[in-house]
């Protein structure tokens, strides 16, 4: 966002005022208050008119919080569980129970990297197969304990290599969004960073999803999407614009439940303000799910898929 380095630079010059104001040798108080409420008029005047472009890059930002940053500030207890039981582990797919105001939930939760190593680790939140299937083992879990599942989505996509085909990608993912229509416990899925294709909604097919506000969901990336309608990489923005990805357009279109507000400026520019507003959504989710019988769940459920595509037919000319 071009923007961003000119609130970044704002920021910082507040955090060194404050710096200099625990001193105590000179009381910067109302400098701080005034460069304070400057921030927050730029800020919110400058994400106002944020293209569809810039929400998507806004929700690629290097400092913006991965699901193990939410976790801790969400949920209590977390205990990790690894493996598919069938080849491996997948370090892209972070699965575990916690605690969600003193209930016991499942979370399945993609997890990207912070340094070259993690990266490496984590296949740049890419999940392979026994991620996926990973995922769908404590999702059977959760149902033979009655647990809701608890996803978090933020991954550019599936991983694409040779190692994914050779273990079938395309049955692991087809296999969780069959299994996942069919759950007899609440789910809930939030899209915290990037939803991307198949990869995402594999772990995605829930009775409600949320995004966070500069969150994107979509079926390709605005990259590959140019790439193959233009066979030009400048028309990305555009592609970003018709492939209707935000948050606000997917609310619209009745995709999405509900959008869940960041702070201001970005949810890095924040964590425990976002944190706080998506463990308020869920818990008020998931009170209202827990109600519901089986049956009822299931309907809705249904329901709400068979409502999604839409369309009406023009008359003859």
């Amino acid at each position: 966002m071009k923007d961003e380095m000119t609130l970044a630079a704002l920021r910082e010059q507040i955090n060194e005022l404050r710096r200099l104001n625990a001193n105590g040798e000179i009381d910067l108080s109302s400098e701080i208050l005034l460069l304070e409420e400057k921030l927050r008029r730029l800020t919110a005047a400058s994400y106002a008119k944020l293209a569809d472009w810039d929400r998507v890059k806004l929700s690629r930002h290097p400092q913006r919080p991965y699901a193990l940053d939410y976790i801790p500030e969400i949920f209590g207890n977390f205990y990790e569980l690894h493996g598919d039981r069938i080849y491996g582990d997948d370090r892209a797919m972070i699965v575990g129970l916690a605690k969600l105001k003193q209930r016991t939930v499942m979370i399945v939760a993609q997890q990207k990297g912070r340094t070259p190593e993690e990266k490496k680790e984590r296949f740049f939140g890419m999940s392979r197969p026994q991620g996926y299937r990973k995922a769908l083992r404590v999702m059977k879990l959760a149902e033979r304990f009655s647990f809701p599942v608890i996803t978090l989505i933020d991954t550019p996509g599936a991983y694409p290599g040779i190692e994914s085909e050779e273990l079938n990608i395309s049955g692991a993912i087809a296999n969780n969004l069959q299994e996942m229509s069919q759950l007899k416990v609440p789910t809930i899925a939030i899209v915290i960073g990037e939803g991307g294709s198949g990869g995402a909604l594999a772990i995605g097919v829930a009775d409600r999803i949320m995004m966070l506000e500069n969150a994107t969901y979509s079926v390709i990336s605005p990259e590959g999407c140019a790439a193959i309608l233009w066979r030009d990489n400048g028309m990305i923005s555009e592609a970003a614009r018709a492939l209707g990805l935000t948050a606000s357009r997917l609310k619209e279109l009745g995709l999405i439940d509900e959008i869940i507000p960041e702070s201001l400026g970005g949810a890095h520019t924040d964590l425990q303000e976002t944190a706080a507003n998506l463990k308020e959504v869920l818990i008020r989710h998931l009170s209202y799910l827990s109600s519901l019988s089986n049956d009822e769940l299931l309907k809705e459920r249904y329901a709400r898929y068979r409502f999604i595509g839409r369309y009406r037919i023009l008359p003859k000319e």
